[in-house]
């Protein structure tokens, strides 16, 4: 058994996905671990770059998208590793980030994940850590009071955007961008939900990790850059549909179906919210992003009834 297994899971992000591996081998120099890539169908010759340049990676090439939960859980089931660092390919690791990380977790015995702090390329904090979602912080979002009081302990619960990110404590939820997780644990919970094709994923994986017992730690000591949005950033009509589509089942898996209706009127509330009274502003705009939004959240609203 290797120290840790690095899991990264790709989708037409090649130049991202040299970035990150490269992070990995230059700044972990102390630890035997090995690296999975799991390329899910990727036309950017993401495969051949991996090939050429990274010989040592174990990599496997799906025909098409399956997804995140699925292409992770195809690489932890070939993993050999004490830990599996799950490793998005648009984040990068620091100098012993990874190192420190695992070196955490050797010490918390009681840990099932550990996530590290997160930025973004021009060194903003990224928020990395949340609180399990609720229909009240679904509704908070909906109308914005997230944003309009971010400080505040109730508005600001979801993000947690009411604390700074700089001490160590045990959390809800951790971002998959850089999820740290113990090998002996995934044996004992079990691998992510595959009906999760993308996004609240990891949200599921750590509500079932809580419910075993295993405790979920931010650890701010190290950090990674993680750019955001590396493979989902030209999709967002449908990017919105499977986010909403995923949280939606997210509360019927574990709060049943009256819960994900309820959650279904509150999602519809937003939707109308942004195309109803800002809708000149959408469709009378220059950028071509606004407008983009507008549609999304219009196509959104017409298929929420069979999500």
């Amino acid at each position: 058994m290797t120290d840790l297994s690095v899991v990264i899971v790709n989708w037409n992000t090649r130049e991202f996905l040299s970035r990150c591996l490269r992070s990995v081998y230059d700044t972990t120099l102390d630890l035997d671990f090995e690296v999975i890539v799991v390329d899910n169908g990727s036309t950017d010759g993401s495969q051949e770059m991996v090939r050429q340049k990274f010989p040592g990676v174990s990599l496997i090439v799906n025909r098409g998208n399956k997804g995140f939960a699925k292409a992770n859980n195809q690489a932890i089931r070939r993993s050999r590793g004490r830990y599996v660092l799950l490793l998005n390919s648009d984040a990068f690791v620091r100098e012993n980030t990874i190192e420190h990380a695992v070196a955490f977790m050797d010490g918390h015995p009681e840990a099932g994940m550990a996530g590290c702090k997160l930025l973004f390329e021009d060194g903003r904090l990224q928020p990395s850590c949340y609180s399990f979602p609720t229909l009240l912080t679904e509704f908070f979002i909906a109308v914005g009071l997230d944003r309009l009081f971010p400080r505040s302990r109730l508005f600001g619960r979801y993000g947690m955007t009411y604390w700074d990110f700089d001490d160590i404590r045990e959390v809800d939820v951790i971002l998959g961008a850089f999820m740290l997780v113990r090998a002996a644990a995934i044996d004992e919970v079990g691998l992510m939900d595959e009906r999760y094709f993308m996004y609240s994923e990891e949200v599921d994986w750590c509500y079932r990790f809580r419910d075993k017992g295993w405790k979920i730690y931010f650890y701010p000591d190290v950090e990674a850059v993680h750019v955001g949005g590396g493979s989902t950033r030209r999709v967002r009509a449908e990017m919105l549909v499977r986010l909403y589509g995923s949280r939606i089942e997210f509360f019927r898996k574990h709060h049943g179906r009256l819960s994900a209706r309820l959650l279904k009127l509150v999602i519809g509330f937003n939707c109308l919210l942004r195309i109803g009274p800002g809708a000149g502003y959408y469709l009378l705009s220059d950028d071509p992003q606004i407008r983009r939004k507008h549609r999304a959240f219009v196509r959104l609203l017409r298929v929420l009834p069979t999500l």
